[in-house]
This record gives structure tokens, C-alpha cells and sequence, in this order.
């Protein structure tokens, strides 16, 4: 089957619409780990401020990667869950963390290198 750029550069740009940005693949590997609740997805990613996450998760709800469950019983305390259809990200997200821990180790061995 013939690969159709402009198809492909468009798969492309839809993709980092919904998960681009510094800060929503780290908010869905924090969710999918357990955290469940907004200040526990906060404290789990280090520089994230209350607001940038607040704008993220509705995004991600939009998109629907996660879902807002509100739990009346606990005096309407909030918690978030990744979907189904987040999961289907779950390969990609693998990769690119296996891939970030590779390029880390090329670029700290290349300026050892330069400062030899």
C-alpha cells in the first residue's frame, strides 16, 4: 500500500493536538501510576502549577483520555481516570519513555566525551 504524506503529516498533527505539550503525557503516565486525585497529580509532577494542570485535564477530558468522577459520598471530592481509549496510547507512551532514556544516556556520554 502506497504511504500518503499528506495523510501522515496530518496523523501527526491531530496527535500532538490531543497529547503535545510539556505537560500532558506526564499528567496521563501520573494518573495511569495511581494518582487519582488533582493534588496528587500535582505534587507528582515537579513544576506543574495548579492552573497549567486545571486547563491540561480539561483538555484531556475533551479529548477523552480521562474522565472527572465526581464522588458525592466523600463530600464531592474529585478524581480522575484514565479511559479505555488512553490506554490505546499506552504502547507509544512506552517508547517514547524507553526512547528518552536512551537519548539521555547518548547526549550525558557525548559531553563526557567533549569534556575529555
Amino acid at each position: 500500500m502506497e504511504r500518503n504524506q499528506k495523510d501522515e503529516v496530518r496523523a501527526l498533527q491531530d496527535t500532538i493536538y490531543v497529547i503535545g505539550g510539556k505537560w500532558k503525557l506526564p499528567i496521563i503516565n501520573s494518573i495511569c501510576n495511581g494518582n487519582n486525585r488533582f493534588r496528587e497529580i500535582e505534587r507528582s509532577i515537579s513544576g506543574l502549577s495548579t492552573r497549567m494542570l486545571s486547563r491540561e485535564l480539561k483538555e484531556l477530558e475533551m479529548n477523552g483520555l480521562i474522565r472527572r468522577i465526581e464522588d458525592a459520598d466523600s463530600g464531592m471530592k474529585v478524581k480522575y481516570q484514565s479511559t479505555a481509549y488512553c490506554k490505546s496510547l499506552s504502547a507509544v507512551i512506552l517508547s517514547m519513555i524507553d526512547w528518552g532514556k536512551k537519548h539521555r544516556k547518548k547526549i550525558v556520554a557525548s559531553m563526557a566525551e567533549n569534556e575529555s
